[in-house]
């Protein structure tokens, strides 16, 4: 594992559902393989020069210093704080990374602050333990392995994402769904209520199109989908009281 410092941690995104953030990892050993926003920002300001780079991570080893000074400071600006939007907090097998990331929500809980939390890895299940006003989520766009093996080969099974998810759930804890970027049936076809009535438990779930692909631009009928997609995940929500956030320029 390579390490790196940084100057500062917690931020405020301007991502429209969401207040603070941090990133304590560069790269990704998830390796995605749509268009990831997290790698094409990083690689458009030269933190980052190709894919085989962002797969192999860089810890940030001065995080916990950082947020040290920083939470006195910011804590009572902070709403909540996201882990994370330009990489994993629990990527799947990466124990040091892992154990990084349970550090830095307790730090952040100690001081009142809730956390968020998303990843396409495993959550642990000591986060039953932590504060109950914490969210955890999971990135599930599918419940197809050969297509998770294709689109996001280094992320944990759809199956074992969920199982974590419910464990969390069945503790107390509130849990949620980003179904985002969700592809169009020329990469995949699939039932997205299939794998709605699979994660029915959550509190929230956030739906959104996949961005950035040409083979997506190049389904004709692309934007009546999403449409008929954002309709049917609203209904679902609204028959299961699951709040529901369909992400800005999904619907057409």
């Amino acid at each position: 594992m390579e390490y790196i410092t940084r100057k500062t941690m917690l931020y405020k995104t301007g991502v429209e559902y969401g207040d603070y953030t941090m990133n304590h990892v560069l790269g990704c050993t998830h390796g995605c393989k749509y268009p990831c926003y997290a790698f094409m920002l990083k690689k458009r300001f030269g933190q980052i020069e190709s894919y085989d780079e962002w797969i192999k991570p860089k810890i940030v080893s001065n995080t916990l210093e950082l947020l040290d000074k920083e939470i006195p400071r910011l804590k009572n600006k902070i709403q909540s704080v996201q882990l994370c939007f330009a990489t994993d907090p629990f990527m799947y097998g990466v124990e040091e990374i892992i154990s990084l990331s349970l550090a830095a929500i307790k730090k952040l809980n100690d001081a009142q602050i809730k956390v968020s939390v998303l990843t396409k890895g495993i959550l642990p299940a000591e986060l039953s333990e932590f504060s109950k006003a914490n969210e955890y989520g999971i990135s599930l766009i599918s419940l197809d392995e050969d297509y998770r093996k294709k689109i996001e080969p280094g992320a944990a099974p759809y199956l074992e994402r969920i199982e974590s998810l419910k464990i969390l759930h069945d503790a107390g804890c509130k849990t949620w769904i980003s179904m985002e970027p969700y592809p169009t049936p020329n990469l995949i076809e699939q039932n997205l209520t299939e794998i709605l009535t699979a994660v029915e438990f959550v509190d929230k779930i956030i739906f959104g199109r996949t961005n950035y692909s040409k083979k997506v631009s190049a389904f004709a009928t692309n934007k009546e989908f999403y449409n008929e997609c954002a309709a049917l995940v609203l209904n679902f929500c609204r028959n299961h009281s699951i709040v529901c956030h369909i992400k800005h320029g999904t619907i057409t």
